[in-house]
């Protein structure tokens, strides 16, 4: 179902419920100038904040458009049926103490979604939101932002970080804050989706704890991208891991966080790590939205801060890309001959003063067409020092942005070195100001990846959201029968037997053809390397009768395979399951150093022949594979076909399958296949198929 917030988020009409926060929630529309009905519920007063008090909502003039329950947890329940039997539009649920405080909270907050019925409601257990665009706070608290014509939205599960955020003094235009506590009703979907029908939002910002339901969330996000609103996310807290057994790499080494930020990534969102870096990439997205790329360009007049631009983005996914000899030379035509012209330039003081001198210099600089250009300008304290030359410089740039067309922003080193005021005002020239300056890089790194995002579009999908089995449900296939399943759908595995007793594995050995490799075989032996369940290399009957009666009796039976003796790259192609985000797909380097190389893709499922095609591009093996030193090129379109072949597997048992692992997937040379030397398959309830 669809949720309707347009008359919750824009009411013309609030009916305040409770005693204390909601007379401040009055207080605050007040402070903020709503325009609209204020109607105050109370049982014993006769006014609230100078306005009549009514006694139930059945009193109310009409229908309210949007209501905040100020009241206890039991009470909050038969206020929520009272309001949705009038037909109010929504309803902000404040009190705590439902689904977050254990088994009874859980059943009181089933009991309030079913008195709402159809009406949407915030929370439980969050203050509420503010809408800035129109002046409404249905919020119990004081807070630090104001009214402005267009800005960013920020959702987050958390109300003290809304207000925090609130707080900022950044020159970050805010329209919306929203939180969202429990989400028992309203999710992270339903809010993404009504704040992008606002055409006064610029970007979406959202504080992530967990997610609702994935598969909204992709439509929700997709739509908002569809309408050219950019988001971000600061994703915090790990998916709930208590059901995962972590038998396979894949799963130990994948971690719910990296699968989070694989989601993520599928949906178009880019991350940023930090509040400040949230906050400061929200102002390039509403400035000049997400970045096309990651050239940029710096200029100071110290030599001191052109090095602390080049060191710190020297650790970052940016570039400082040089001018060539044409662009070096119109640069260089705008300063004095001592200045020598770099990226990052350091222009001297030469033209400190000369607003003429700064705009030529920074619009060849500009000229040049860099994904964005950093002036670096800590302003000084007013209070104490005349600041009219950075006005002048900052003239200077404003004509340098609108001569060359490109985009601008001013870093001061210190965040406090960029007061509010001048913030706002850059804001609204069009020019990104940042506080700070590992901040401002740390917001261009990630518009560009938002950049990136948009550019490649949605990726994946959800293939499952629910948890298959439990733990103590679940069962693991021996390596033959996993690699039997896995070839069913393609994979290519080794010419091999399976073998009761050591004279059979001799005839196996002859059959398969020498060199072998000898396992014990066992549904329970899962990391036979550590248990010294395996003898590589065996080259003639001897060898293999000999390792044979030493393994004898570690598992149920024998396995005899090829020995694999051309491999160019090894790697490892697994799929995991989140209880939250459902089926992932893992690739990496593989063999017996999985776990510690940790070079390693993650991928929703299913996920495209390209997208796996620049997975395994990325990886530190995909130099092996595109041929290292003189040795032959890997046979990549085999490894593809092996991963697409897990991945079918995978989502053909997406009921059952806990954990699956290929390692290592042994790929040769070009024209010469991939072949899974090991797999690993652990299933839930249900059939392997």
């Amino acid at each position: 179902m669809r949720l309707d917030l347009s008359r919750l988020l824009r009411p013309r009409s609030i009916a305040v419920l409770g005693g204390k926060s909601a007379a401040e929630v009055i207080r605050q529309c007040d402070r903020m100038g709503f325009e609209g009905e204020i109607w105050p519920l109370h049982p014993n007063l006769e006014s609230v904040e100078g306005r009549r008090a009514y006694r139930d909502v059945a009193e109310l003039p009409e229908a309210p458009d949007a209501a905040f329950l100020g009241v206890n947890r039991h009470g909050s329940v038969d206020l929520m049926a009272a309001l949705a039997g009038r037909g109010a539009g929504g309803a902000v649920a404040y009190a705590s103490g439902y689904a977050e405080a254990g088994a009874e909270g859980r059943a009181l907050q089933d009991a309030l979604i079913r008195a709402a019925g159809p009406m949407p409601f915030l929370g439980p257990n969050c203050y509420g939101f503010i809408n800035y665009f129109d002046g409404v706070p249905l919020w119990p608290d004081q807070h630090g932002g104001k009214r402005v014509e267009r800005g960013v939205a920020i959702v987050t599960q958390s109300s003290n970080i809304a207000l925090n955020l609130t707080m900022q003094t950044r020159g970050l235009p805010i329209g919306y804050a929203v939180t969202l506590g429990n989400q028992a009703v309203v999710g992270l979907a339903a809010a993404i989706t009504a704040l992008a029908a606002d055409e006064r939002v610029s970007a979406i910002g959202l504080h992530v704890e967990g997610f609702d339901n994935p598969a909204d969330f992709r439509a929700a996000a997709a739509l908002a991208h569809a309408r050219g609103i950019p988001i971000i996310a600061l994703k915090t807290g790990r998916s709930d891991a208590g059901a995962r057994l972590t038998v396979s790499h894949t799963a130990s080494i994948a971690g719910a966080d990296a699968v989070a930020d694989a989601y993520l990534k599928s949906c178009g969102i880019a991350r940023a790590h930090s509040i400040p870096a949230f906050l400061e990439t929200l102002k390039v997205l509403h400035v000049c939205g997400p970045l096309p790329g990651r050239e940029i360009a710096s200029m100071s007049c110290s030599g001191g801060e052109a090095a602390l631009i080049a060191d710190a983005v020297a650790e970052r996914r940016l570039r400082l890309r040089a001018l060539d000899a044409a662009q070096t030379a119109t640069v260089a035509a705008t300063l004095p001959p001592l200045v020598h012209v770099t990226n990052p330039l350091d222009y001297h003081t030469f033209s400190w003063g000369d607003e003429a001198a700064l705009t030529r210099t920074f619009a060849a600089m500009m000229a040049v067409g860099f994904d964005m250009t950093l002036l670096v300008l800590d302003f000084p304290r007013r209070d104490r020092c005349d600041d009219s030359d950075w006005e002048l410089t900052l003239r200077a740039l404003t004509a340098a942005v609108k001569q060359s067309g490109g985009r601008a922003a001013v870093a001061a080193s210190l965040p406090e070195s960029m007061p509010e005021a001048r913030a706002e005002a850059l804001a609204a020239a069009g020019i990104v100001p940042f506080a700070g300056i590992e901040e401002a890089l740390d917001a261009l790194e990630t518009a560009a990846d938002a950049g990136e995002l948009a550019r490649q579009g949605a990726r994946g999908g959800v293939a499952i959201v629910k948890q298959a089995a439990s733990a103590g449900a679940a069962r693991s296939l021996s390596e033959w029968d996993a690699k039997q399943a896995l070839r069913g759908h393609g994979l290519k595995v080794p010419e091999g037997r399976v073998a009761g007793d050591p004279e059979a594995a001799v005839l196996a050995a002859r059959a398969v053809g020498y060199p072998v490799v000898l396992k014990a075989l066992g549904a329970e032996l899962t990391h036979k390397s550590e248990m010294g369940a395996v003898r590589l290399n065996l080259d003639g009957d001897a060898a293999v009768r000999a390792a044979a009666r030493e393994l004898s009796g570690l598992g149920e039976a024998l396995l005899v395979e090829a020995m694999v003796t051309d491999a160019v790259a090894e790697l490892i192609v697994g799929v995991g399951r989140d209880p939250a985000l459902g089926l992932y797909l893992l690739m990496g380097s593989g063999g017996i150093l999985v776990e510690l190389t940790a070079d390693r893709k993650i991928l929703t499922m299913p996920a495209a022949r390209d997208d796996i095609a620049r997975a395994l591009g990325s990886l530190k093996a995909g130099v092996l594979l595109k041929g290292y030193r003189g040795k032959p090129e890997g046979d990549i379109e085999a490894a593809i076909d092996a991963v697409l072949a897990v991945q079918g597997y995978a989502l053909a048992q997406a009921d059952s399958l806990l954990e699956l692992d290929v390692n290592p997937l042994m790929v040769r040379p070009g024209g010469l296949g991939a072949l899974a030397a090991d797999a690993l398959i652990v299933l839930g309830e249900g059939e392997d198929k």
